[in-house]
């Protein structure tokens, strides 16, 4: 049985996606599920989102082949904007199965003081969110 067919992960682009990769690599394979990695590039003058679009473009490519190496159909997504609104874009009007991210860890006082992405997806979409935690 499929259980996930089409999974979207949400990248940052940092150190904590390897953990996110390594988990939805064995998932996407026992599911045979079709991969979606996306980045949102959040930034504040055009220099700065060419920038921060090149690095994301660059570590996006360099997990999708890791992933098609190991026999995973796998697509890159970008998009540009408030991470939270657009990754509910993304979702919206899709056939996602599942949402995967990896968390950072913070603390009570960091979540309230600088919100949280996953906090907000796990209110507001209807489909599994599955959070792991970065060591």
């Amino acid at each position: 049985m499929q259980l996930y067919k089409k999974i979207l992960v949400t990248m940052d682009c940092s150190p904590v996606d390897d953990t996110i990769i390594a988990h939805i690599l064995l998932l996407a394979k026992q599911n045979g599920a079709e991969v979606f990695l996306l980045h949102v590039v959040h930034a504040h003058t055009l220099d700065q989102k060419r920038a921060l679009g090149e690095k994301a473009e660059k570590q996006l490519n360099e997990h999708r082949i890791k992933l098609e190496d190991a026999g995973i159909r796998t697509h890159t997504v970008f998009r540009t904007g408030e991470p939270e609104t657009e990754i509910l874009k993304e979702i919206e009007g899709k056939d996602y199965d599942l949402v995967a991210m990896a968390t950072h860890g913070h603390h009570f006082f960091g979540d309230i003081l600088f919100g949280s992405v996953s906090d907000k997806l796990k209110h507001s979409i209807s489909i599994p969110l599955l959070l792991i935690r970065s060591r």
